[in-house]
């Protein structure tokens, strides 16, 4: 799926760090993937058999807020992210939108960090309408698309 709304991975610099310490301060314990499909956000596909990965602790809302200077008060969520252990390649150039195969929810954040709604998606053709309905909202400077079962943050997307 080509999008206006390019979705963003983990930085490398964070990754460089949740390789190190976590957001909740633990080091990470990677082990080798035996089945695959772990949704990784280093490079926004999915692992392979044998791939060396970590489930680490993130929080990407305070990490973005804090390059801003603002503080996201009780928005400030960390969870569980799969990334690669080691460093990987990144992202496919215009690979599109992942992980649109299931329910998502594009929830909106303000430029202070604060959350301004969210929608649920349900079918992939619905992501790049939910984008655009966000950033309509010139009060929209970020969205994360997270799963719906578990909550999880997949990847951001910016008013760039």
């Amino acid at each position: 799926m080509t999008t206006t709304y390019p979705a963003r991975p983990i930085d490398p610099h964070t990754l460089k760090d949740l390789r190190t310490a976590d957001d909740a301060g633990r080091a990470p314990a990677p082990f080798t993937d035996t089945e695959g499909g772990a949704p990784l956000r280093c490079c926004l596909g999915r692992s392979e058999p044998g791939d060396r990965i970590a489930l680490v602790s993130y929080a990407p809302l305070r990490r973005w807020a804090a390059d801003r200077g603002v503080d996201p008060g009780a928005y400030d969520e960390q969870g569980p992210v799969f990334i690669h252990a080691e460093e990987c390649a990144g992202p496919v150039a215009d690979a599109g939108l992942p992980f649109t195969h299931a329910h998502r929810t594009v929830r909106r954040y303000s430029a202070e960090g604060r959350i301004l709604g969210g929608r649920l998606v349900e079918e992939p053709a619905g992501f790049e309408q939910a984008l655009g309905e966000a950033f309509d909202d010139p009060a929209v400077a970020l969205v994360h698309v997270r799963a719906v079962e578990y909550g999880c943050f997949l990847y951001e997307v910016r008013r760039d």
